[in-house]
């Protein structure tokens, strides 16, 4: 999360926004490329995430307990092609917390 966030604010002063998703579990290859489900759902939160943010699943907010992180909630969604509904969150800038 914390490369993501350098990404969004190296890019911000030049008027380009980015979006990105965080996700982990096992990532599998198919021949030179990453695959698998925790593929698949990083790819699947960039879809609802604003321009500038930071989108993570519960799995990866749970696994940063007591980082110092914060995070916004952003919602229950169904991810398409995986199953069940998922809790998103957004990455805030330190000082902000909403969930």
């Amino acid at each position: 999360m914390k490369c993501a966030q350098a990404i969004v604010d190296a890019l911000r002063p030049l008027e380009i926004e980015v979006r990105a998703g965080v996700h982990t579990g096992e990532v599998g290859t198919a021949g030179d490329k990453p695959s698998g489900i925790a593929v698949n759902a990083a790819a699947r939160l960039v879809a609802f995430a604003q321009p500038s943010e930071i989108l993570v699943s519960q799995t990866v907010k749970d696994m940063v307990a007591g980082s110092g992180l914060r995070f916004a909630t952003r919602g229950t969604r169904e991810l398409k092609g995986i199953e069940g509904s998922w809790h998103l969150y957004a990455v805030e800038p330190s000082g902000r917390r909403d969930a």
